[in-house]
């Protein structure tokens, strides 16, 4: 079992906070995403639990233990970085193997341990060849190799294919949700990728500027989010977000009228996805205005509008055509808003 429990953990550099009052408990055998744009804490929060980064205050508990005055060593988690952190004086096997030297692991059983975690990862054919002889992807699959072979409590994954161009990414992400599966070990995976968060995670964490946003499931996030920050940061296309005044269930902006919402009132931040929304017969959808730009997507096309400062999207289908400067009217029902304070940028609950 590795439960991992942070409890009000802090990390600050003078007056700078970097993680600020993070509480969560990480069931066993969970596979948590920890998302967030640059800086914003994720990084360092992974890093207290490794022992890489010392924690200002609060306890880091892991099957039991606090474990904030132990070495890395002593923590049974293995650590898969971005930059690989390979040896490049050893071939494929050797660097898989090497965890195991270092912690005395019978000799007897090393060979068997490299195989099985070199063919989890389809590395085979490649355990002669030495790292510069690899491509980015076979080398992050050692990177991921030499982590299994150690057997951990936990698995920590630090943004593990933001080196991958895109076609990499897609296949080394399918080998990782894979091997979540097989392994069924806790493993805590930094990105600030959230499709990689959305596809791998059984919790996504959203953090911002040091604190924690919203936790739950990646269809929790996506459906619900708590603010305008995870509205903004989650979806591709972000969610649309138009500011405007809420009165008696009535939305309305410049080229913007959407009627039947049940709740809130004054300065209102209305939200919709996309693909929840349609083109209307002209005069007959709650928002109207000039198509912006148009973006052929193959199974789709994305319009968007200018709503003041705001840009609007909506998919149509792949078939539809028109030019930059025509109108268009949107259909968007009350069912498809989400409603947010304008002031707080906290969710309007329905």
């Amino acid at each position: 079992m590795a439960e991992i429990q942070l409890r009000n953990v802090n990390k600050r550099w003078g007056s700078f906070i970097g993680v600020d009052n993070f509480n969560l408990t990480i069931a066993d055998k969970e596979f948590l995403v920890l998302l967030g744009p640059s800086g914003c804490g994720k990084t360092t929060t992974m890093r207290m639990i490794a022992g890489l980064e010392d924690v200002t205050d609060g306890e880091i508990v892991i099957d039991g233990k606090v474990v904030n005055n132990l070495d890395p060593k002593d923590r049974d988690v293995a650590m898969v970085f971005q930059s690989y952190a390979l040896y490049p004086n050893m071939n494929v096997y050797e660097n898989i193997r090497f965890p195991l030297k270092v912690r005395g692991v019978d000799p007897a059983t090393h060979d068997e341990r490299v195989r099985r975690a070199s063919a989890m990862v389809e590395l085979d054919d490649f355990l002669h060849r030495k790292p510069a002889e690899l491509s980015g992807g076979q080398r992050q699959r050692v990177a991921l190799a030499r982590a299994i072979v150690r057997e951990p409590n936990v698995f920590l994954m630090d943004e593990p294919l933001s080196n991958l161009d895109a076609k990499l990414r897609v296949s080394t992400r399918a080998q990782i949700k894979n091997l979540s599966h097989e392994l069924a070990v806790t493993t805590i995976y930094v990105t600030h990728d959230q499709i990689e968060a959305m596809t791998l995670a059984d919790r996504v964490v959203v953090m911002e500027k040091g604190v924690v946003q919203q936790v739950g499931s990646p269809t929790e996030i996506y459906d619900r989010p708590a603010n305008l920050f995870v509205a903004s940061f989650i979806g591709n296309p972000a969610m649309n977000l138009i500011d405007g005044d809420l009165c008696d269930g009535v939305f309305e902006t410049r080229n913007t009228r959407i009627t039947g919402l049940n709740t809130g009132h004054g300065k209102t931040t209305l939200g919709f996805r996309a693909e929840d929304a349609s083109l209307a017969r002209d005069g007959e959808g709650q928002i109207s205005a000039p198509i912006y730009t148009l973006e052929l997507l193959g199974d789709a096309t994305m319009i968007s509008v200018r709503i003041g400062t705001s840009l609007v999207a909506v998919k149509a289908d792949k078939s539809f055509r028109a030019e930059i400067g025509d109108l268009v009217s949107i259909h968007v029902t009350p069912e498809i808003c989400h409603l947010f304070s304008t002031e707080t940028g906290q969710r309007i609950d329905d």
